[in-house]
């Protein structure tokens, strides 16, 4: 079903809503008449409300308001587990794919002095920024548009990326869908190029592609060692919203979903096998002698 906007995004219909301002904020002004799905116009309407509430975030002890065409951070349970990972001495930190800039946020928060949030989606650059701005964080973070990594490394790098392989069919499910797990083996293999020398990353992922059969379970772990990295850590936690174990073969799946947030670094050099490690020489300390009377 179609309805007609009139020239501002006037929805001339009887009792019709005013639906100008979610339109503007989505499809910037307009002078014409333009005609809209329905179902279209009423998640624009959905999406404004979110940005205008917010989304609380007990992490943060604030809202992040999150655009149309953004992935809304409506699940806690990976940003709980960035809230509660330990953190060592960090400088700077990349969150990669920011979305509506809630992790920067969170490790902003935590206390890391400065954070790059990038993004390839204009429209989540723009909610990221507005949200930091928001919170007092402009000042130490930057938002950039870039696909994965910004310049230089750093000595955090967070991703949350998609977890499920599929072709995304819109910006929002690009959010969810990586095509053929590329975004997931870019994101892997690009850390040795973008962590310091002792830096971390922080790879924020659910299993439920491995419980329907759509990635191996060693697929990843063989991933992060092609990379030269090591799993130093693995932090799990359940969903916020887990489902009750039915009749139904996904929702029985889906009960047994686990999110993790591996800690990866690099990997320590190994010693060849029939080989020992060199081992340092001591100097032998001499005996002081009397100037008269060398010892031979």
């Amino acid at each position: 079903m179609l309805v007609e906007l009139g020239p501002g995004h006037v929805l001339g219909l009887r009792r019709a809503p005013d639906v100008a301002a979610a339109c503007h904020e989505v499809y910037g002004p307009s002078a014409t008449p333009a005609v809209l799905a329905l179902r279209e116009l009423i998640g624009v309407l959905s999406a404004h409300e979110w940005r205008r509430t917010g989304i609380p975030i007990p992490a943060l002890g604030a809202r992040i308001h999150p655009h149309h065409g953004v992935f809304a951070p409506t699940r806690t349970d990976y940003v709980a587990l960035v809230a509660q990972a330990p953190l060592g001495p960090v400088r700077r930190a990349f969150d990669i794919g920011t979305g509506t800039g809630v992790l920067a946020a969170v490790l902003l928060h935590r206390g890391v002095p400065a954070v790059v949030a990038t993004d390839v989606e204009p429209c989540a650059v723009a909610c990221a920024r507005e949200n930091l701005q928001r919170l007092g964080f402009a000042d130490r973070s930057t938002v950039l548009r870039r696909n994965l990594f910004p310049p230089g490394r750093a000595d955090l790098v967070v991703c949350n990326p998609p977890w499920m392989p599929g072709t995304p069919a819109s910006p929002l499910e690009a959010g969810i869908y990586d095509r053929r797990g590329a975004t997931l083996a870019a994101f892997v293999r690009g850390l040795p190029d973008h962590l310091t020398g002792r830096g971390e990353a922080w790879l924020v992922v659910s299993d439920l592609p491995e419980l329907l059969g759509l990635r191996d379970p060693g697929a990843l772990p063989a991933l992060v060692a092609e990379a030269g990295l090591a799993v130093r850590e693995r932090l799990t936690a359940p969903p916020s919203t887990r489902p009750q174990p039915t009749d139904d073969a996904l929702a029985r799946l889906r009960s047994r979903e686990t999110i993790a947030l591996w800690r990866l670094g690099r990997a320590e050099p190994s010693v060849p096998a029939g080989t020992t490690a060199p081992c340092r020489r001591t100097p032998r300390r001499s005996t002081p002698t009397s100037r008269g009377n060398p010892r031979t």
